[in-house]
């Protein structure tokens, strides 16, 4: 793995099935454009901060629950192909979230160390 990609997001409880169908139906897309993994991770022990957190970093309300997850490409390079390649699919075209968009937080990280 030489990049991730990382995300988190707030999902209401109650559309857990619906993220593990999106995330079923978006994953495999991703992997023909490149991606080597992707994870997808239910927020089980998320606490809260006084400074910082998830659920401050996602604005996360009573009813939800802190999602993260990652891709991992073979570089920075693929990553752009692939998620310029995955923007214009088709199939993703109407996709849906089952959560608010706006407030999920995601960035770029070249891989220093792994083991």
């Amino acid at each position: 793995m030489k990049y991730i990609d990382g995300f988190a997001a707030a999902v209401p409880a109650a559309n857990k099935q619906q993220y593990l169908d999106h995330a079923r139906f978006a994953n495999p897309i991703f992997k023909e454009h490149g991606a080597l993994s992707v994870a997808e991770c239910w927020g089980d022990d998320v606490p809260e901060g006084k400074l910082t957190s998830f659920p401050m970093a996602v604005q996360r309300k009573p009813d939800e629950v802190v999602v993260f997850s990652w891709i991992a490409w073979p570089s920075r390079a693929a990553r752009d192909a692939g998620m310029k390649k995955f923007m214009e699919d088709p199939r993703v075209k109407d996709m849906k979230m089952p959560f608010d968009g706006a407030r999920m937080i995601y960035g770029g990280f070249e891989v220093i160390y792994n083991e």
